[in-house]
């Protein structure tokens, strides 16, 4: 993660603002220092999007819930009634759409306009063939963020907001600033970004076994899908890099009950709202 330059993750407290660690997590933290070689690293990451593929050929469209709290949670999503405004609806972009999930709550919802991508072809088929896809409120897309011309599906600097739910994390960490700079070329000079992902020492972090560890906070999954895990220090500095300012950042605490397996289990998120810098 070379962009970020020196940062400090709170490792020497072992502590956010979020959650402090007990001496048993500090101690597997600290023996889990063995990195993926990096032959598998780069295989990995060459492979993302056939993994993420192969995610959604296993799991269709059951694994995720519909993701009914995201107005109660940016209150940018929030569209003002057509007849109680002159204004044109705002028009969003959803990077990371998966199969919907996000997106048909806020259609039934919203006035809003969505494009919406993402990384799998085998997602946004699902998108495409769900009875709530309507082309006269949507478009979606495969796309890769990183690299590809997103002006070739949405009109240069129109969008007005574009969110990242759980999708910046699956990037490798060397391109974050770049895909963050992508969206820059489609987004109003007064549109905003909206962000919420893993957050350090989150729950799902902690149970990482050795040999999943591909770089400090960044982990494998068992199908070969990746997941970094934030501080707020460390977004908000990739956001600075990117050409962004925040407007909002804060950890967000919430608990699980895992049936499965009896417990009641700290998830930690990174949550914020980050506007493009008046240069």
């Amino acid at each position: 993660m070379e962009e970020l330059g020196e940062v400090s993750d709170d490792h020497g407290e072992w502590s956010t603002s979020a959650r402090c660690l007990s001496p048993e997590e500090i101690t597997k933290l600290k023996n889990d220092v063995n990195i993926v070689t990096e032959f598998k690293r780069n295989k990995f990451e060459k492979e993302a999007k056939k993994n993420w593929d192969l995610f959604y050929k296993r799991n269709t469209t059951k694994f995720f819930k519909d993701r009914h709290w995201t107005t109660r949670e940016f209150q940018d999503l929030i569209d003002e009634p057509e007849q109680e405004s002159h204004k044109k609806s705002k028009t969003v972009f959803e990077v990371g759409c998966g199969v919907g999930n996000f997106l048909f709550p806020l259609l039934n919802e919203t006035n809003l306009f969505f494009y919406a991508c993402d990384f799998s072809k085998r997602a946004v088929d699902f998108v495409k063939e769900n009875a709530k896809y309507d082309e006269s409120r949507c478009k979606a897309f495969v796309c890769d963020i990183t690299e590809d011309d997103l002006t070739e599906n949405i009109p240069p600097h129109s969008v007005d907001i574009v969110t990242l739910i759980f999708v910046l994390s699956a990037i490798h960490p060397d391109k974050m600033v770049s895909a963050l700079k992508n969206l820059k070329t489609i987004l109003k000079t007064d549109g905003c970004l909206l962000i919420r992902d893993y957050g350090l020492y989150d729950y799902a972090m902690l149970r990482f076994s050795p040999g999943h560890k591909l770089a400090d906070n960044f982990y494998v999954r068992q199908d070969g899908t990746r997941a970094y895990y934030f501080s707020t220090a460390v977004l908000s500095l990739l956001m600075e890099n990117a050409g962004f300012q925040v407007s909002h950042l804060d950890y967000v605490k919430r608990e699980t009950i895992n049936k499965k397996e009896g417990l009641c289990v700290p998830r930690i998120f990174v949550q914020g709202k980050f506007l493009i810098k008046n240069s």
